[in-house]
């Protein structure tokens, strides 16, 4: 199968059933495909376009890929025409083609969330993904208002082997814990998680602290005094980062994988992914759409101003 037009029919309609198998596989076994980063799923993408379904002496070049509706796409260029394919996050099943549905149907849906007592919000970020922060200082608002009607978390995107590995990015040897932006990054993720555990009435001064006067490339040197201005117990926090940090980072991981998280940021509502504005309100709106019997406080009105939902670090 040389021509790759001819190849795609036939092949959607395989690669479907695939991946519908695939996903009865996984719920059946409670597993998660673990995700390889978008440049090796990308590669593994062109490699096989050109070694089996493109014509002798045709070949494609990639141009860009992306995450993407939680999976690659990768753009690529065949002579002078480009086109897009797309490969699951764990490179194993690529779709040469793809029906963007959004673009063909208006879908309005209204967030519909399993209702509880006191619903749980986890909301993953990296501590230093701009997106992130703005989604963090809207979380903090909700925070201060629903107080310990809600479980609302911070939680954190772990990759593997992120940019080859290396302690420029990883914790470990193995490059299982691994950050976008750097060690620091990584470091003060373990931190944050530290003062969620022991110190959880702390966390979010904490964090906007953090976000204002420090960065990715000084914050292990920045965090003590911000640490201690905000009533943190600081040998407590190094002591945990010291003796809990692969424990900690380990269920992170976990948790990104349960979740399908791809970036920052991401917010799980009682199980599931809230994809709306990233406002106060919204988030508040979110979160009390969960409770069996809404408190009053879910009747306040939050700043409504909102960052654009579409914008994150992956």
């Amino acid at each position: 199968m040389k021509n790759l037009q001819k190849f795609l029919i036939p092949a959607l309609i395989i690669l479907i059933a695939l991946a519908v198998a695939q996903g009865l596989y996984y719920s059946k076994n409670s597993g998660v495909a673990r995700a390889i980063s978008k440049e090796k799923a990308s590669e593994k993408a062109i490699n096989y376009i050109n070694n089996y379904l493109l014509e002798e002496g045709t070949t494609a070049n990639l141009v860009e890929v992306k995450s993407e509706s939680g999976i690659y796409s990768v753009k690529l260029k065949i002579d002078s025409q480009e086109y897009t394919s797309y490969i699951t996050k764990d490179g194993k099943i690529l779709f040469p083609q793809g029906i963007i549905i959004s673009e063909n149907i208006a879908l309005e849906e209204e967030f519909e969330v399993d209702k509880k007592d006191n619903p749980e919000a986890n909301l993953f970020v990296m501590s230093f993904c701009p997106y992130g922060n703005t989604a963090e200082e809207a979380m903090i608002d909700v925070a201060n208002l629903l107080k310990d009607k809600v479980d609302i978390q911070l939680h954190y995107v772990i990759y593997s082997n992120y940019q080859g590995g290396g302690k420029n990015y990883c914790l470990d040897k193995e490059n299982k814990y691994c950050s976008m932006h750097g060690i620091q990054e990584l470091n003060q993720d373990v931190r944050e998680l530290c003062v969620q555990k022991y110190q959880k009435d702390k966390l979010w001064d904490f964090v906007k602290a953090i976000n204002a006067a420090c960065g990715a490339g000084n914050v292990d040197t920045c965090w003590e005094g911000v640490a201690k201005n905000t009533g943190i117990d600081i040998n407590k926090i190094k002591t945990c980062q010291k003796d809990e940090a692969l424990v900690l980072l380990e269920n992170e991981v976990q948790l990104n994988e349960k979740y399908d998280i791809s970036g920052s940021p991401q917010l799980i509502i009682n199980d599931k992914e809230y994809q709306g504005d990233r406002s106060a309100e919204a988030y508040k709106s979110a979160i009390c759409s969960g409770f069996k019997s809404a408190p009053k406080e879910c009747s306040e009105k939050l700043g409504a101003e909102s960052a654009a939902a579409s914008g994150g670090c992956e």
